[in-house]
């Protein structure tokens, strides 16, 4: 049996919203990593390279969704 419109539009609801939040959280985690590494080393500018990192990750994850 096929699955009622209401189950398929409710599927596609989760599956863009999943998508819309998937950018700004890998972002933040990679941010996250960055800055906890630079309070362990000492330094300041881990976050950034990790944030870019967590960025483009999520934007790979991003298209790999859409596909």
């Amino acid at each position: 049996m096929p699955p009622k419109k209401d189950e398929n539009d409710t599927r596609n609801i989760g599956k863009y919203i999943e998508l819309a939040i998937l950018l700004p959280v890998s972002t933040l985690i990679g941010m996250g990593m960055g800055y906890g590494l630079d309070h362990l080393f000492g330094t300041h500018f881990l976050y950034l390279i990790f944030m870019v990192i967590g960025t483009a990750a999520g934007i790979i994850q991003l298209i790999r969704g859409l596909s």
